[in-house]
């Protein structure tokens, strides 16, 4: 049966890169879908493709929505740039039947009071507080998941289709749709997961208000002179992920988990060429009697350019813990330690409720 979920993994590969050969697309778009939810897989370094199997699987991998065995909710929140930019996410997920799971999620990213100073000056020169405004900008997704069981007992499989919506103030704002498709296969103590973000590209069409960019194009001499571009393509990206659950006796248990999250372009990630790059996570949970956990991981390893115009090695090691009581799970997560100046977040928390605990 492994030959099946290798086979899939390769049928997808080659789809992706056929479907690339000649697109000219940006390297980076809608990364605000790329930050990760729940504290609990984010404290194992995000190394969760293979093994996910609750309410937040709509977002790692869909087809760990089939472990659910009544229906969840969960939720987070965090703040970013010392909290400049708040992240927001909520989800719902339940069984339909012994073969088929369905889940929804959504999640904000969004900066708001950003000053507009483009008219400060009047046209006589004067400097004019009051002409100062603020505005907002924020990004949506809407996801919607689904995940079917197949006639090969151990390997399931899931989609999810996703709506995106990105306003920056009344200057321009922008519709999203894109898919992702993920597979797992277990055997035994071992879990396998593939999970492809984007699988068609994920396609941005932008709606920009040109009354309000002659603003920003009168505000400094010769510069944002052009309109942007109306389109924007995400690339697709896949995640390898391989997991092992072992139990010592009735009351501790490991499960530990590697990852490889691969991107269709060169970036700085540990393994770079010109169409490809990837980055591995590793990532750990103890628990003791299935409430109290304790997480660590590694991952984003990245060759970071030095002052001196060499390279090394970097990483972001992450730490976390959970507890579960009576259908509530409480987690927490420190990520990024060791260089904190620089983190895009710290301190994450995050909810997930077993709604039959209020039968």
């Amino acid at each position: 049966m492994y030959q099946l979920f290798f086979r899939f993994t390769w049928v997808i590969v080659l789809f992706v890169g056929t479907l690339l050969h000649g697109q000219s697309v940006r390297k980076y778009s809608n990364e605000f879908m790329n930050l990760g939810v729940d504290a609990a897989a984010l404290g194992m370094a995000q190394a969760v493709t293979a093994s996910t199997d609750d309410v937040n699987a709509g977002y790692w991998n869909p087809a760990g929505l089939l472990y659910l065995e009544h229906s969840q909710a969960s939720a987070m929140h965090a703040s970013y740039f010392a909290n400049i930019a708040q992240y927001d996410y909520i989800a719902y997920a339940t069984p339909v039947d012994e073969r088929t799971s369905w889940g929804a999620s959504l999640m904000r990213f969004g900066v708001d009071d950003i000053l507009n100073t483009t008219q400060l000056i009047d046209s006589q020169g004067n400097v004019d507080y009051n002409r100062v405004s603020k505005f907002s900008t924020a990004d949506y997704a809407l996801t919607l998941s689904l995940a079917r069981k197949t006639e090969v007992k151990e390997f399931r499989y899931g989609v999810n289709a996703k709506i995106i919506r990105r306003i920056i103030g009344k200057f321009a704002t922008s519709w999203g749709f894109g898919f992702d498709v993920g597979c797992q296969w277990e055997r035994k103590e071992w879990k396998f997961g593939l999970m492809l973000r984007d699988v068609t590209t994920t396609y941005n069409v932008w709606n920009i208000n040109e009354e309000e960019f002659k603003t920003v194009q009168n505000a400094i001499p010769d510069q944002n002179q052009e309109l942007p571009e109306k389109t924007e393509i995400t690339l697709p990206k896949i995640q390898l992920g391989v997991s092992r659950y072992h139990e010592f006796d009735r009351e501790y248990s490991l499960k530990v988990a590697f990852n490889v999250n691969g991107q269709f372009y060169r970036t700085n990630d540990w393994i770079s060429s010109q169409h490809f790059s990837a980055t591995p996570a590793l990532g750990a949970e103890f628990a003791y009697t299935e409430m109290v956990f304790a997480r660590a991981g590694l991952g984003n390893f990245q060759n970071v350019l030095q002052p001196d115009g060499s390279t090394s090695l970097g990483m972001q090691p992450n730490l976390g813990l959970g507890f579960y009581y009576r259908g509530f799970k409480l987690d927490y997560a420190i990520t990024n330690i060791g260089d904190a100046t620089n983190a895009l977040y710290s301190n994450i928390f995050s909810l997930r409720v077993d709604l039959n605990a209020f039968d």
